[in-house]
């Protein structure tokens, strides 16, 4: 069992920036591949980014060139580095953690992109 905390959502205005980031509950977080979705109201949960145990990436287009995953396995964390935001960004973050079969998701962060 893996248990994710998400932390560092938020409110900010167009053109902002934020930096939600989560945190693992296990030691071995660095053979999970790690990724960020999110789910705005009245819509279905769609991926973000993601990142493979060995660090390659991966983006949705909506978000290329203004958002970047990371990971620090020394710290168990992930996370999303948001620029340029978007009132379309606006949405409840999801954390994901997968190897193999196995799937955990954290409790998610509010973003809210607002003037």
């Amino acid at each position: 069992q893996v248990q994710l905390v998400e932390s560092g959502g938020g409110l900010v205005q167009p053109g902002g920036s934020l930096r939600p980031s989560c945190a693992a509950s296990r030691s071995i977080f660095s053979i999970y591949a790690m990724g960020w979705y999110r789910q705005a109201p009245g819509k279905q949960r769609e991926v973000v980014a993601t990142i493979s145990s060995g660090g390659s990436t991966n983006y949705a287009d909506s978000v290329k060139g203004r958002f970047t995953i990371s990971r620090d396995n020394a710290k168990n964390t992930v996370y999303l580095q948001m620029n340029s935001l978007k009132p379309e960004d606006t949405a409840v973050y999801y954390c994901n953690a997968r190897f193999g079969a196995a799937q955990f998701w954290g409790q998610g962060t509010q973003v809210t992109v607002s003037s």
